[in-house]
């Protein structure tokens, strides 16, 4: 459970430091998060919680305590971190973690976004893979990411119709050459 602990306090000092350093401040930009940013935070804190309590009480759904699954948490972890990093650095001034769309918004198809949509979020997920791998128990594993997976699902919806108002057919375009989540897949 200690590797879990270490693992979830990572994610929330970085997401900490996003939420203090890249919150929509601009005077030109149009807010449409919808909640989505309160509802994501809700989520994840509800379901990490209600992970860990299940991890805790249902020995019947624990994984085996193979050190190979440990690494293979944190390897999974670290990943989703970078890819969330890379795509965040990318972005540049165009992200923020609430929904905002600049008067001079710009489609961004560079670096892991020639290949998925929103690779910031890809990366938040492959982390909560991680997570909930080092919980140890297949039942935890599915009370994170199931809940979480939809909150992002809403949340991607949100963004998705933002981007398509203000950027029109050339978004359509790229939201037809291009997957979600998952090159090739979703």
């Amino acid at each position: 459970m200690s590797l879990a602990w270490e693992l979830g306090l990572i994610y929330l000092v970085s997401e900490i430091l996003l939420t203090l350093t890249r919150r929509s401040r601009s005077k030109s930009g149009t807010k449409q998060d919808r909640s989505t940013l309160v509802i994501i935070w809700v989520v994840i804190a509800a379901s990490v919680a209600a992970g860990v309590f299940v991890a805790r009480n249902f020995p019947a759904a624990a994984l085996p305590n193979n050190p190979m699954l440990a690494i293979t948490a944190v390897v999974l972890f670290v990943a989703g971190l970078i890819l969330r990093w890379w795509a965040i650095i990318i972005l540049g001034r165009f992200f923020t973690v609430d929904v905002t769309i600049e008067k001079d918004h710009e489609l961004v198809e560079r670096g892991p976004f020639r290949i998925v949509r929103h690779p910031s979020y890809a990366g938040v997920l492959l982390a909560f893979v991680g997570l909930a791998l080092s919980l140890r128990n297949w039942a935890a594993l599915v009370v994170i990411l199931v809940p979480i997976s939809a909150a992002f699902i809403h949340r991607m919806n949100v963004e998705e119709n933002a981007l398509s108002r203000a950027l029109g057919p050339r978004y359509a375009e790229y939201m037809k050459r291009t997957k979600r989540l998952v090159p090739f897949v979703y």
